[in-house]
C-alpha cells in the first residue's frame, strides 16, 4: 500500500468517524434536555464537545489500523461492525434527544454498546493498538448507558 493509498485512507475513516458526530450535531440536547432530571454524577456539557472529538478521531485511527493491516478482504466482518457502531452512535442523537424517546436511546446505546465490545475485542486480535485506542470509547458508552438508564428512570 502506498504513502498516498494510506493517507487517504485514514482521510476516509475520519470522515466516516466525523458523519456520525455530525449527526449527533444535529440534535442537541436543548431545553427539553435541561429541564429533565439528571443524577448527581452528569457531567457538566462543556465536557462532552472535547471528549467525543478525542474518541471519534481514536475510532478512526483504530478502524485505519485494522483497514490498513488487514484490508476490507482481511476484515470485512470487522470493519462491517465498525460501521454499524457509527450507525448505533448517530442514531442515539436522534432518538434520545431528537425524539425525546430516553427509553428507545437506551435500546439503541445497549445495541451500540455490544457491537462495540465485539468491534473492539476483534480489533485486539488484528492490531493491539487499534483495540486499545477502541477501548476509552467502549468506556465513555459504559458510562453514557448507565447516565441514559438513570434519566430514563428518573424521568419515567
Amino acid at each position: 500500500m502506498t504513502r498516498v493509498q494510506q493517507v487517504l485512507g485514514l482521510a476516509g475513516w475520519l470522515v466516516a468517524s466525523f458523519a456520525a458526530a455530525s449527526v449527533g450535531g444535529l440534535f442537541r440536547p436543548g431545553e427539553w434536555y435541561l429541564h429533565l432530571q439528571k443524577p448527581g454524577w452528569t457531567p457538566p456539557g462543556w465536557i462532552f464537545a472535547p471528549v467525543w472529538t478525542a474518541l471519534y478521531i481514536a475510532m478512526a485511527v483504530a478502524a485505519w489500523l485494522v483497514w490498513r493491516r488487514a484490508g476490507f478482504r482481511g476484515a470485512p466482518v470487522l470493519l462491517g461492525f465498525y460501521i454499524a457502531q457509527l450507525v448505533f452512535n448517530a442514531a442515539w442523537s436522534w432518538l434520545f434527544f431528537g425524539l425525546h424517546r430516553p427509553g428507545l436511546g437506551l435500546v439503541d446505546i445497549l445495541l451500540l454498546w455490544t457491537v462495540l465490545l465485539v468491534t473492539t475485542v476483534g480489533f485486539w486480535y488484528v492490531h493491539r493498538l487499534a483495540g486499545a485506542l477502541m477501548t476509552p470509547y467502549l468506556l465513555w458508552v459504559t458510562f453514557a448507558a448507565a447516565l441514559n438508564v438513570a434519566v430514563w428512570r428518573m424521568n419515567g
